[in-house]
């Protein structure tokens, strides 16, 4: 079930746990919380499980209208489908970089096909940190220059849509701050 967590982003004892001023799975709520704050976020309609190891050209097909949708309101000329899961040789070092907080020049956009993700938005002109659980089904967008980080899990098992408006894909500006080691991981 998806959900938003917001904490305080400012420092707390060592060893304690932070606590979530807000937590809900609500999507409505998720979805208004997050535009608030300039996120957006959607539930797009059910599909069938897709079989496993569906390969990227079907998985883009089969939501082609969604895709054609989110293309025309964003600029985003390029389109993929990744799948990433626990028996991947690459997972923990993906999984480390991802956590490290970053921002990109242009919107990060995902579309959840299968499994889940933690993305993590650092606000700190409003001192918070945002966890967005996204499960099968949640689009979200995250816009350029805001700091955030991902987390996959230790053991990953998700396929998304990413929407870039740069044919380069993936490049990540990293900020050098560990914020990110103060918050929640994904468990499995």
């Amino acid at each position: 079930m998806s959900r938003l967590s917001i904490y305080s982003d400012q420092p707390i004892k060592a060893g304690a746990e932070p606590i979530p001023q807000l937590q809900t799975t609500d999507p409505e709520l998720i979805a208004s919380e997050l535009a608030a704050r300039g996120l957006r976020f959607e539930r797009w309609a059910t599909r069938p499980p897709l079989a496993a190891g569906t390969p990227a050209a079907e998985i883009l097909a089969s939501y082609a209208p969604e895709i054609a949708r989110v293309q025309a309101n964003g600029g985003y000329g390029t389109v993929d489908a990744i799948s990433i899961n626990a028996d991947n040789p690459d997972r923990v070092a993906l999984r480390q970089k991802f956590l490290a907080e970053h921002t990109h020049a242009e919107d990060e956009v995902r579309f959840f096909v299968e499994g889940r993700g933690l993305f993590c938005v650092h606000a700190p002109e409003a001192e918070e940190v945002l966890q967005v659980l996204c499960e099968r089904n949640d689009w979200i967008s995250v816009p350029a220059g805001t700091r955030h980080w991902f987390d996959m899990g230790a053991k990953p098992q998700f396929t998304a849509l990413r929407f870039f408006n740069n044919s380069e894909g993936w490049l990540a500006n990293f900020t050098g701050d560990l914020i990110a080691n103060r918050f929640p991981l994904l468990n499995q």
